[in-house]
């Protein structure tokens, strides 16, 4: 009778130790921990500082590159981390958010730091000239495009439509496809943030 007895004792002991070390976090976007690409970026930004990846240390750093006459997919976006952000109350502080521009030739500093922060306070702009944008995007694998419109001025930019997370070590940890929502945003964030708190 001790046997059995001992048994269960045993795997509840075990179970009892799995459940005070530390869990491992559970994303809903795609992990892509590990991935041999989106290492750094030598960016402006819209207060026309340089920045790499290095600046943010200790935060998590979400990663959008879009251009500010996007109809759709880029306002969608920032109004949804803008909303992840608001999801997190005071951990909101520990996050970084940043738009990395792929249409330079239109959106100046100037233009990043007009529409950036419209859709919260702390979020920054990224650009850099045309070799340095098309450096970012290939480290990040991003695709980006022109597409002729009625006026030279008037064109669009088809590009990659996806988000990047870092976490507060610098590693590039998830990947969020468009439309996911804030709450995938913010559900993941705090995964991060409490794997590393």
């Amino acid at each position: 009778m001790k046997r059995p007895f001992g048994i269960v004792a045993a795997a509840l002991l075990a179970l009892f130790v799995a459940a005070c070390g530390p869990a491992n976090p559970r994303f809903q976007a795609s992990d892509v921990t590990g991935v041999a690409f989106g290492r750094d970026f030598k960016l402006t930004d819209h207060n026309g500082k340089p920045r790499t990846l290095a600046d943010f240390r200790g935060k998590v750093v979400v990663m959008f590159f879009g251009y500010t006459q996007c109809p759709d997919v880029c306002p969608t976006t920032l109004s949804d981390l803008a909303a992840a952000l608001q999801k997190l109350g005071a951990d909101a502080d520990r996050v970084q958010v940043l738009f990395v521009t792929i249409d330079p030739e239109r959106d100046t500093p100037e233009l990043l730091s007009h529409y950036v922060p419209a859709f919260n306070p702390t979020f920054l702009g990224l650009s850099g000239d045309a070799a340095a944008t098309a450096e970012t995007a290939r480290e990040f694998k991003v695709l980006y495009q022109k597409q002729a419109g009625s006026t030279p001025g008037s064109y669009s930019m088809d590009h990659t439509a996806g988000t990047f997370i870092f976490d507060p070590a610098g590693r590039l940890r998830l990947f969020v496809s468009q439309g996911q929502g804030p709450q995938i945003f913010a559900h993941d964030i705090r995964e991060l943030l409490r794997a590393t708190s």
